[in-house]
């Protein structure tokens, strides 16, 4: 199996017309036919099912489609590394970002970093911290921001100087609007939206026996999305504060909780993680750079982190 052949599968499940693909490619509708089924051949599944005037994936395409992006990601990141090896003023970093206000400190530093090394080249993939982590475990990363504490026994981690406070976005005219704060008690029976993720994880910590009395009405990975559903009255949003515009004209207040609740962020890597260079200057420089951050805000883990890192 060869990186030209699933580059064009990727066209031809894109276009989902062979014709278009062959005309994109450069190439004729019957040679591009051919290495398709050739393809199938190989694998020993239909990837497509023709129709018409069109072609579709089947089950075994989704799935090859999936692994193809992830291979070709890959085989793009090996490429820019060899040919960054000798370049000590750039090269490329890839970064996948979970939600949070704190990705200000990455831009902020990155904009430093360049000044130093002008031939940086980042890519940023979003997501919540398991669409993330698995790109990085995948190697397609270099780095992930998440939100949630890492396992220490398989990544290397710095924290970001603060920590994200959640809130509830409501809309202005929700009966809930007026109050100065959300005690678990208020939320009892309400529709609810919020991650997967931080619904299993951090609103039970919050809520205690109260979040048996809780109705998830729906879960967003991203909370934009979320906020769009709770404006229409569907349900109030449990999330980060200073992710969502709840300015007078957005229609929507942000109501902190009480007790305050926290999620930390931090950046982490896979351990014995072979990087570029422009990469390992990065991350050293940049650890450096948000110690002296959580140094003049409020203390941060970072002594128990450099105990594990390594």
């Amino acid at each position: 199996m060869e990186i030209k052949t699933l580059q064009n599968f990727l066209i031809v499940a894109q276009e989902e017309n062979i014709t278009k693909a062959a005309e994109i490619l450069h190439t004729t509708q019957p040679t591009l036919s051919r290495q398709i089924k050739a393809l199938e051949d190989e694998l020993g599944q239909k990837l497509f099912i023709r129709h018409s005037f069109n072609i579709e994936l089947t089950e075994a395409g989704v799935f090859l489609r999936k692994q193809a992006e992830d291979l070709l990601a890959m085989a793009s990141k090996i490429y820019d590394g060899f040919h960054s090896m000798d370049d000590i003023t750039g090269g490329d970093i890839y970064f996948g970002l979970a939600e949070s206000y704190q990705v200000d400190f990455l831009a902020d530093f990155i904009k430093e970093f360049k000044v130093d090394y002008p031939n940086l080249r980042y890519h940023i993939t979003s997501g919540d911290t398991e669409q993330v982590i698995e790109k990085l475990d995948k190697g397609i990363l270099d780095f992930a921001a998440i939100v949630e504490t890492p396992d220490l026994n398989k990544y290397n981690a710095v924290p970001f100087p603060e920590a994200d406070k959640w809130t509830l976005i409501v809309p202005r005219d929700h009966p809930l609007a007026a109050k100065k704060y959300i005690v678990p008690e208020d939320l009892i029976d309400l529709p609810l939206f919020c991650s997967e993720q931080s619904w299993e994880n951090d609103i039970p910590r919050w809520a205690g026996d109260t979040f048996a009395k809780y109705h998830l009405e729906g879960s967003f990975r991203l909370a934009y999305n979320g906020s769009r559903f709770a404006k229409h009255g569907l349900g109030a949003l449990l999330a980060f504060d200073r992710i969502v515009d709840t300015s007078e004209t957005s229609g929507l207040i942000s109501i902190p909780l009480k007790p305050e609740l926290t999620t930390p962020m931090y950046l982490v890597w896979k351990k014995q993680q072979v990087f570029s260079p422009i990469a390992q200057r990065f991350i050293t420089e940049f650890e450096q750079n948000m110690k002296r951050h959580g140094d003049t805000t409020r203390r941060h883990p970072f002594d128990a982190l450099e105990n594990v890192n390594g």
